[in-house]
């Protein structure tokens, strides 16, 4: 087995853009699936692609790890396309990003075959098969069907490795022999001391926010993940890990108008909403509708984000039923 694989796979290192897949089977998957492509072609490729859409609210960790580690990361990405033979990486970057770090990094590539593409289109680019849409060119930004996944048939049919700036830096880490099993994390909201932090992974949410001095002397609630997709957990739920892109947003009870923070939830999904499946497109619109009543329906609400979790094509749809939810179940229906 590959040197660098059984060091990720030792490590337990998960993917840092939101699903947690782990890191060292999604790298075997595609070097498995290019060897079976060259058994039939010898000039078969594959590719690496480094996710930096990040289009998630209150998520800021790519900005400050493009800040303070560009050449860790840049050294991921080489491992990788070392790792699974491929020739040729996309590094994808929102554009502020790429305005922002375009210069320094491809500094830092200087001859790698890493090629910095600036992301078109909004949120659901940063999912990773919407993304290799974009790479190539297609004009309607929309996610594929799957099976089959990038790793078999990803950037122009051919085995893709998708992972996020973390991912890639945490490789890195690893390779060199310095990863600590710890991960960023950002927090915002009603704190005192907002940022981006570097601590050991799997810490509950309250460790975090004790650690960074953010933790509320008045009734809060907190969401988890991210700005917009993250779940709610109500204050005696802080021994939960924090999960998904690592962000903590600390909401003061006192001070939170629930239904203006459903609306800003609301209008994010439908801007960035693709229209491709009727639940996700249908599903968006109707809960604007709800939301722009003066008597919000909470059970017309929980219907709809039922149709949403269950039936719509792409993760966004599925996603929003989850801050809706669990803000309703643990803030709305005990607070209000």
């Amino acid at each position: 087995m590959n040197e660098i694989i059984e060091k990720i796979k030792e490590s337990g290192l998960k993917g840092r853009g939101g699903a947690g897949f782990p890191t060292g089977i999604k790298w075997e998957s595609v070097i498995s699936a290019l060897e079976k492509r060259k058994a039939e072609d010898k000039n078969a490729k594959a590719y690496v692609v480094c996710n930096g859409s990040e289009g998630e609210p209150n998520v800021l960790k790519d900005d400050f790890i493009l800040e303070n580690y560009p050449e860790e990361v840049i050294d991921g990405i080489r491992i990788a396309m070392e790792t699974i033979g491929s020739e040729e990486a996309y590094f994808v970057l929102r554009h502020d990003l790429f305005e922002k770090h375009e210069k320094n990094l491809k500094k830092i590539i200087g001859k790698k075959n890493i090629k910095l593409f600036k992301k078109t289109g909004g949120y659901l680019c940063g999912e990773e098969s919407t993304m290799i849409e974009t790479i190539e060119g297609k004009e309607r930004k929309e996610p594929r069907d799957k099976p089959p996944y990038p790793t078999e048939k990803g950037l122009w049919n051919c085995p893709t490795l998708v992972n996020n700036i973390e991912t890639f830096y945490s490789v890195s880490l690893i390779a060199a022999g310095k990863y600590q099993h710890e991960r960023f994390y950002t927090v915002s909201g009603d704190v005192k001391k907002a940022g981006v932090f570097y601590f050991p992974e799997y810490w509950p949410i309250e460790k975090v926010l004790h650690k960074t001095e953010n933790f509320p002397d008045e009734d809060f609630f907190v969401q988890v993940g991210g700005g917009a997709s993250g779940k709610i957990y109500a204050e005696n739920e802080l021994v939960q890990e924090v999960s998904g892109m690592g962000a903590i947003v600390v909401y003061i009870i006192s001070k939170t108008d629930t239904k203006q923070l459903m609306k800003k939830w609301i209008e994010f999904f439908y801007a960035e909403n693709c229209g491709k499946c009727v639940p996700c497109r249908e599903g968006v619109y109707r809960i604007k509708e709800i939301l722009e009543k003066e008597e919000i329906s909470y059970e017309d609400m929980k219907d709809i984000l039922f149709n949403l979790r269950e039936s719509s094509f792409c993760p966004l749809g599925k996603t929003v039923a989850v801050p809706f939810e669990s803000l309703i179940e643990k803030i709305i229906e005990k607070h209000e």
